[in-house]
Protein backbone atom coordinates (compact mmCIF):
# COMPACT_ATOMS: atom_id res chain seq x y z
CA UNK A 1 0.00 0.00 0.00
CA UNK A 2 1.22 3.44 -0.76
CA UNK A 3 1.12 5.71 1.92
CA UNK A 4 -0.01 9.55 1.12
CA UNK A 5 1.54 12.96 2.20
CA UNK A 6 -0.53 15.30 4.18
CA UNK A 7 -1.29 18.89 2.44
CA UNK A 8 -2.25 22.19 4.34
CA UNK A 9 -3.93 24.40 1.61
CA UNK A 10 -4.20 28.11 1.85
CA UNK A 11 -8.18 28.38 -0.10
CA UNK A 12 -7.68 32.02 -0.55
CA UNK A 13 -10.61 33.86 -1.58
CA UNK A 14 -14.15 32.74 -3.40
CA UNK A 15 -12.06 33.62 -6.46
CA UNK A 16 -9.53 30.77 -6.24
CA UNK A 17 -11.98 28.59 -7.82
CA UNK A 18 -12.62 30.74 -10.82
CA UNK A 19 -9.38 31.97 -11.62
CA UNK A 20 -6.18 30.79 -12.77
CA UNK A 21 -3.68 30.44 -10.68
CA UNK A 22 -0.55 28.66 -9.39
CA UNK A 23 -1.64 27.42 -6.28
CA UNK A 24 -5.23 26.02 -8.78
CA UNK A 25 -2.27 24.17 -10.88
CA UNK A 26 -0.59 22.61 -7.75
CA UNK A 27 -3.78 21.61 -6.72
CA UNK A 28 -4.35 19.63 -10.17
CA UNK A 29 -1.05 18.32 -9.62
CA UNK A 30 -1.67 17.04 -6.34
CA UNK A 31 -4.96 15.78 -6.88
CA UNK A 32 -3.83 14.03 -10.52
CA UNK A 33 -0.80 12.41 -8.05
CA UNK A 34 -3.52 11.32 -5.67
CA UNK A 35 -5.62 9.20 -8.37
CA UNK A 36 -2.23 7.66 -10.05
CA UNK A 37 -1.74 6.19 -6.80
CA UNK A 38 -5.35 4.93 -5.84
CA UNK A 39 -5.77 7.07 -2.53
CA UNK A 40 -9.07 5.49 -0.56
CA UNK A 41 -10.63 8.62 0.22
CA UNK A 42 -10.09 12.19 1.72
CA UNK A 43 -10.34 13.55 4.75
CA UNK A 44 -10.74 17.51 5.59
CA UNK A 45 -10.94 19.93 7.92
CA UNK A 46 -12.16 23.37 7.04
CA UNK A 47 -12.43 26.86 7.91
CA UNK A 48 -15.85 27.58 7.91
CA UNK A 49 -17.45 25.75 9.90
CA UNK A 50 -17.11 25.17 13.69
CA UNK A 51 -19.17 23.24 16.10
CA UNK A 52 -20.35 24.54 19.77
CA UNK A 53 -19.24 23.63 23.17
CA UNK A 54 -16.08 22.56 25.06
CA UNK A 55 -14.87 19.52 23.34
CA UNK A 56 -17.45 18.95 20.50
CA UNK A 57 -16.24 18.09 16.58
CA UNK A 58 -19.14 17.03 14.53
CA UNK A 59 -18.39 14.98 11.06
CA UNK A 60 -20.61 15.61 8.47
CA UNK A 61 -22.98 12.58 7.43
CA UNK A 62 -24.88 13.86 5.00
CA UNK A 63 -25.90 11.77 2.30
CA UNK A 64 -26.73 14.05 -0.12
CA UNK A 65 -24.96 17.52 1.12
CA UNK A 66 -26.12 20.79 -1.13
CA UNK A 67 -23.16 23.46 -1.69
CA UNK A 68 -23.28 26.98 -0.35
CA UNK A 69 -23.05 29.50 -2.92
CA UNK A 70 -20.04 30.88 -3.83
CA UNK A 71 -19.29 34.96 -4.40
CA UNK A 72 -17.90 36.28 -7.35
CA UNK A 73 -18.28 33.09 -8.95
CA UNK A 74 -20.03 31.94 -12.21
CA UNK A 75 -22.20 29.49 -11.06
CA UNK A 76 -20.86 26.70 -14.18
CA UNK A 77 -18.17 26.17 -11.95
CA UNK A 78 -19.55 24.46 -9.22
CA UNK A 79 -22.97 24.17 -9.45
CA UNK A 80 -23.02 20.72 -11.39
CA UNK A 81 -20.12 19.08 -9.85
CA UNK A 82 -21.55 16.02 -7.74
CA UNK A 83 -20.24 16.08 -4.06
CA UNK A 84 -19.84 12.21 -2.90
CA UNK A 85 -19.69 12.02 0.97
CA UNK A 86 -17.96 9.53 2.39
CA UNK A 87 -20.30 8.30 5.11
CA UNK A 88 -18.65 5.12 6.41
CA UNK A 89 -15.59 6.59 7.12
CA UNK A 90 -17.51 9.40 8.80
CA UNK A 91 -18.75 7.04 10.98
CA UNK A 92 -15.27 5.19 11.53
CA UNK A 93 -14.00 8.87 12.61
CA UNK A 94 -16.87 9.79 14.98
CA UNK A 95 -15.59 6.36 16.80
CA UNK A 96 -12.18 6.97 16.80
CA UNK A 97 -12.27 10.57 18.44
CA UNK A 98 -14.62 9.16 20.63
CA UNK A 99 -12.46 6.83 21.59
CA UNK A 100 -9.54 9.29 23.01
CA UNK A 101 -12.51 11.34 25.07
CA UNK A 102 -13.23 13.91 21.96
CA UNK A 103 -17.26 14.67 21.83
CA UNK A 104 -17.88 13.88 18.09
CA UNK A 105 -20.89 13.79 17.08
CA UNK A 106 -22.38 12.80 13.37
CA UNK A 107 -24.64 16.23 11.85
CA UNK A 108 -26.47 15.12 8.83
CA UNK A 109 -27.68 18.63 7.55
CA UNK A 110 -24.63 20.24 7.36
CA UNK A 111 -24.31 20.90 3.44
CA UNK A 112 -20.73 22.05 1.94
CA UNK A 113 -19.08 25.11 2.02
CA UNK A 114 -16.22 26.56 -0.48
CA UNK A 115 -13.28 25.72 1.75
CA UNK A 116 -13.72 21.93 1.34
CA UNK A 117 -15.41 22.17 -2.33
CA UNK A 118 -13.10 24.62 -4.01
CA UNK A 119 -10.38 22.49 -3.27
CA UNK A 120 -11.52 19.22 -4.24
CA UNK A 121 -13.12 20.77 -7.66
CA UNK A 122 -9.81 21.99 -8.51
CA UNK A 123 -8.04 18.75 -6.52
CA UNK A 124 -10.36 16.22 -8.84
CA UNK A 125 -12.22 18.21 -11.72
CA UNK A 126 -13.43 15.37 -12.66
CA UNK A 127 -15.30 13.19 -10.25
CA UNK A 128 -14.91 14.02 -6.28
CA UNK A 129 -13.18 11.24 -4.43
CA UNK A 130 -15.38 9.51 -0.97
CA UNK A 131 -14.83 12.33 1.28
CA UNK A 132 -15.50 12.76 5.00
CA UNK A 133 -15.53 16.62 6.20
CA UNK A 134 -14.45 17.33 9.98
CA UNK A 135 -15.62 20.59 11.82
CA UNK A 136 -13.38 22.86 14.21
CA UNK A 137 -14.67 23.13 17.32
CA UNK A 138 -15.83 26.96 18.14
CA UNK A 139 -13.06 27.80 20.96
CA UNK A 140 -10.44 27.54 18.44
CA UNK A 141 -7.36 25.94 21.00
CA UNK A 142 -4.87 25.08 18.77
CA UNK A 143 -4.09 22.14 20.93
CA UNK A 144 -7.66 20.28 21.10
CA UNK A 145 -6.98 20.45 16.82
CA UNK A 146 -3.93 19.12 16.83
CA UNK A 147 -4.87 16.67 19.13
CA UNK A 148 -7.72 15.68 16.44
CA UNK A 149 -5.22 15.99 14.01
CA UNK A 150 -3.14 12.98 15.66
CA UNK A 151 -6.22 10.72 16.43
CA UNK A 152 -6.83 11.03 12.62
CA UNK A 153 -3.18 10.25 11.27
CA UNK A 154 -3.93 6.39 11.36
CA UNK A 155 -6.52 7.17 8.65
CA UNK A 156 -3.17 8.06 6.69
CA UNK A 157 -1.57 4.16 6.95
CA UNK A 158 -4.45 3.43 5.59
CA UNK A 159 -4.40 4.74 2.10
CA UNK A 160 -6.72 8.21 2.98
CA UNK A 161 -5.38 11.37 1.70
CA UNK A 162 -5.80 14.03 4.66
CA UNK A 163 -6.13 17.71 4.20
CA UNK A 164 -6.23 21.28 5.86
CA UNK A 165 -7.33 23.91 4.04
CA UNK A 166 -7.23 27.16 5.77
CA UNK A 167 -4.82 30.01 5.44
CA UNK A 168 -1.41 30.94 5.90
CA UNK A 169 -2.21 34.55 6.06
CA UNK A 170 -5.73 35.08 6.16
CA UNK A 171 -7.10 38.58 7.31
CA UNK A 172 -10.32 40.04 5.69
CA UNK A 173 -9.78 43.12 7.21
CA UNK A 174 -6.85 43.99 6.17
CA UNK A 175 -7.49 42.89 2.12
CA UNK A 176 -8.12 45.57 -0.23
CA UNK A 177 -11.36 44.70 -1.77
CA UNK A 178 -11.61 47.77 -4.64
CA UNK A 179 -9.77 46.07 -7.39
CA UNK A 180 -11.62 42.73 -7.18
CA UNK A 181 -15.47 44.56 -6.52
CA UNK A 182 -14.57 46.95 -9.77
CA UNK A 183 -12.56 44.57 -12.01
CA UNK A 184 -13.07 41.09 -10.68
CA UNK A 185 -9.06 40.97 -10.13
CA UNK A 186 -8.33 39.11 -7.50
CA UNK A 187 -4.68 38.98 -8.06
CA UNK A 188 -4.30 43.04 -8.51
CA UNK A 189 -1.40 44.30 -6.31
CA UNK A 190 -1.36 48.04 -7.07
CA UNK A 191 0.25 48.32 -3.16
CA UNK A 192 2.83 45.71 -1.84
CA UNK A 193 1.81 43.38 0.87
CA UNK A 194 2.11 45.25 4.43
CA UNK A 195 5.14 44.44 6.55
CA UNK A 196 3.28 42.19 9.09
CA UNK A 197 2.01 39.91 6.86
CA UNK A 198 5.43 39.24 5.18
CA UNK A 199 6.85 38.79 8.57
CA UNK A 200 4.15 36.32 9.65
CA UNK A 201 4.12 34.66 6.10
CA UNK A 202 7.66 33.93 6.49
CA UNK A 203 7.75 32.97 10.28
CA UNK A 204 4.58 30.16 9.21
CA UNK A 205 6.98 28.83 6.06
CA UNK A 206 10.18 28.53 8.70
CA UNK A 207 8.27 27.10 11.42
CA UNK A 208 6.47 24.09 9.18
CA UNK A 209 9.47 23.37 6.68
CA UNK A 210 11.92 23.63 9.53
CA UNK A 211 9.75 20.87 12.05
CA UNK A 212 9.28 18.81 9.47
CA UNK A 213 13.72 18.17 8.60
CA UNK A 214 15.27 15.27 9.04
CA UNK A 215 16.06 14.44 12.72
CA UNK A 216 13.62 17.31 14.11
CA UNK A 217 12.46 15.61 17.38
CA UNK A 218 8.72 14.07 17.95
CA UNK A 219 5.90 16.40 18.77
CA UNK A 220 8.03 19.51 17.58
CA UNK A 221 5.57 20.28 14.36
CA UNK A 222 2.32 21.07 17.00
CA UNK A 223 4.74 23.20 18.91
CA UNK A 224 5.81 25.17 16.56
CA UNK A 225 2.65 25.70 14.34
CA UNK A 226 0.67 26.51 17.94
CA UNK A 227 3.58 28.55 19.22
CA UNK A 228 2.96 30.98 16.29
CA UNK A 229 -0.23 32.24 17.94
CA UNK A 230 1.55 33.95 19.89
CA UNK A 231 3.57 35.52 16.72
CA UNK A 232 3.28 39.19 17.44
CA UNK A 233 2.29 39.75 14.08
CA UNK A 234 -0.43 36.99 14.10
CA UNK A 235 -3.04 39.03 15.09
CA UNK A 236 -2.36 41.06 11.70
CA UNK A 237 -2.54 37.99 9.61
CA UNK A 238 -5.63 35.90 11.37
CA UNK A 239 -8.07 38.70 12.46
CA UNK A 240 -9.37 35.50 13.89
CA UNK A 241 -8.61 31.89 14.38
CA UNK A 242 -10.89 30.35 11.78
CA UNK A 243 -8.59 29.97 8.97
CA UNK A 244 -5.79 29.02 11.26
CA UNK A 245 -7.06 25.37 12.93
CA UNK A 246 -6.54 23.96 10.05
CA UNK A 247 -2.98 24.43 10.22
CA UNK A 248 -3.18 22.57 13.83
CA UNK A 249 -4.92 19.48 12.48
CA UNK A 250 -2.20 19.25 9.84
CA UNK A 251 0.33 19.14 12.75
CA UNK A 252 -1.51 16.79 14.97
CA UNK A 253 -1.48 14.15 11.72
CA UNK A 254 2.56 14.79 11.07
CA UNK A 255 3.66 14.50 14.44
CA UNK A 256 1.39 11.17 14.57
CA UNK A 257 2.50 9.84 11.71
CA UNK A 258 5.06 7.26 11.86
CA UNK A 259 7.78 8.63 9.20
CA UNK A 260 9.63 11.24 11.33
CA UNK A 261 11.40 14.04 9.63
CA UNK A 262 9.32 13.63 6.12
CA UNK A 263 10.25 17.31 4.56
CA UNK A 264 7.57 19.89 3.67
CA UNK A 265 7.86 21.55 0.47
CA UNK A 266 6.18 25.11 -0.08
CA UNK A 267 4.91 24.17 -3.75
CA UNK A 268 3.13 27.08 -4.50
CA UNK A 269 1.89 30.71 -3.89
CA UNK A 270 -0.33 33.34 -4.79
CA UNK A 271 -0.40 36.66 -2.81
CA UNK A 272 -4.47 38.27 -3.18
CA UNK A 273 -6.19 41.38 -2.50
CA UNK A 274 -3.31 42.91 -1.52
CA UNK A 275 -2.55 41.33 2.06
CA UNK A 276 -3.96 37.96 1.54
CA UNK A 277 -1.25 34.96 0.98
CA UNK A 278 -2.16 31.80 -0.19
CA UNK A 279 0.65 29.49 0.15
CA UNK A 280 0.48 25.54 -0.70
CA UNK A 281 2.47 22.97 1.46
CA UNK A 282 2.89 19.15 1.22
CA UNK A 283 4.52 17.38 4.00
CA UNK A 284 5.49 13.93 2.89
CA UNK A 285 5.70 12.57 0.07
CA UNK A 286 4.07 9.34 -1.51
CA UNK A 287 5.77 6.11 0.22
CA UNK A 288 5.72 2.53 -0.23
CA UNK A 289 3.89 0.94 3.20
CA UNK A 290 6.65 -1.66 4.92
Amino acid sequence: MTVPPVHFFSHGSTMMLGEESRSADYWKACGDEALRHGIKGIIMMGAHWDARGVNRIDVATNPKPNKSPVAYVHPSKYVDYELVPDLPTGKRCITALREKGIDARPNDTFDWIHDTYLILIRMFPAKCPPTTIISMNGRFDPHLHARVGSVIAPFREEGYLIIGTGGAVHNLYRNHWGQMLKYSDNFAQPYPPEAPMLEFRQSFEDALVRSCRKGAPKGVVTKSITRLMKHPMFRDAHATDDHYMAACFVAGVVDASPRNGEGCELGAEDWELVNMCNSQFTVGKWAQKA
